[in-house]
């Protein structure tokens, strides 16, 4: 895919992908949306890539929507003849196909957040397993001040990320608040000089994939975000029971124990595209 409106960089294990319409402040385009689905999806096959990073270019991470696209199409993610109505089982919000390409990535996702990030621009980084930001960066889930409602699937994210009276105060008012709040809160792993958050994320991602299985990762991520919402640790236990003998027995795993025992490095080689994508613990739901 021809990417415009984002670049990609693969470097020592790491794609970082930047949101490159500085000149807009990086706001997010049904274009952006495509690229950023396709990159994400093309990372997730690639074996090279062990974990990836998202940030801005010039000084924000993402002002939210464009609201004057450049093709014409609807900012909303859907296009139609004006007065008409499209049917609702053709729409699909554009931030929560983003969202859900993160969320099924099975590689590591860090945001840096090198500057504002506002409506979808933070929003599409909840689904991230990390997010670090610039002191001072101005954050605003202002869905209420526009009439409009979250997105990108920010109602089951947020409540995850933080408590529910600091998600429910940050979306009712949609006031905009600085990154301190949000590292009080939870939402950002840490802080950094502006200049220096892309490093810090960096340095992140390299400690993460050092010394761990591909496999184990890409396993425990999906484990750890999905596992909290059975209604019994009994399932839980089921899902694991599962995954540590599949990967004791056919994965990572099978070097792992006898490496240790031999004072060695042990052996990864797993294909991460040879395992099952749907282990029957979390089917997908279709959308209606």
């Amino acid at each position: 895919m021809d990417y415009q409106h984002i670049q990609t960089d693969l470097a020592d294990g790491i794609v970082t992908i930047t949101l490159n319409r500085p000149d807009r402040l990086n706001a997010f385009t049904l274009r952006m949306k495509d690229e950023l689905v396709h990159a994400f999806g093309e990372a997730d096959r690639d074996n090279d890539v062990r974990a990836l990073i998202v940030t801005g270019a010039g000084r924000a991470f993402c002002a939210g929507m464009e609201m004057q696209p450049e093709d014409g199409g609807h900012v909303f993610g859907y296009d139609h003849a004006e007065g008409e109505t499209p049917p609702l089982d053709t729409i699909r919000d554009s931030g929560g196909e983003v969202s859900l390409a993160i969320f099924n990535c099975r590689k590591p996702v860090i945001g840096a957040l090198n500057g504002a990030a506002v409506g979808v621009g933070i929003t599409m980084t909840l689904p991230m397993d990390f997010r670090l930001a610039a002191h001072g960066a101005k954050i605003g889930f202002v869905f209420s001040q526009r009439g409009l409602t979250p997105e990108a699937c920010s109602s089951w994210f947020l409540p995850r990320l933080v408590p529910m009276h600091k998600a429910l105060e940050w979306v009712y008012s949609g006031d905009i608040f600085l990154a301190e709040e949000g590292l009080e809160a939870g939402l950002f792993r840490s802080l950094h000089d502006k200049e220096s958050v892309l490093d810090a994320a960096r340095e992140l991602a390299l400690k993460l994939v050092a010394k761990s299985s591909p496999v184990s990762v890409a396993l425990a991520k999906q484990m750890l975000w999905r596992n909290p919402a059975f209604e019994h640790p009994m399932r839980a236990h089921a899902v694991e029971t599962s995954m540590i003998y599949r990967a004791n027995e056919f994965w990572d795993g099978k070097d792992g124990f006898t490496a240790f025992l031999e004072k060695r490095d042990p052996v990864f080689d797993t294909d991460l595209n040879d395992l099952p994508r749907d282990f029957g613990f979390w089917p997908e739901p279709p959308l209606k």
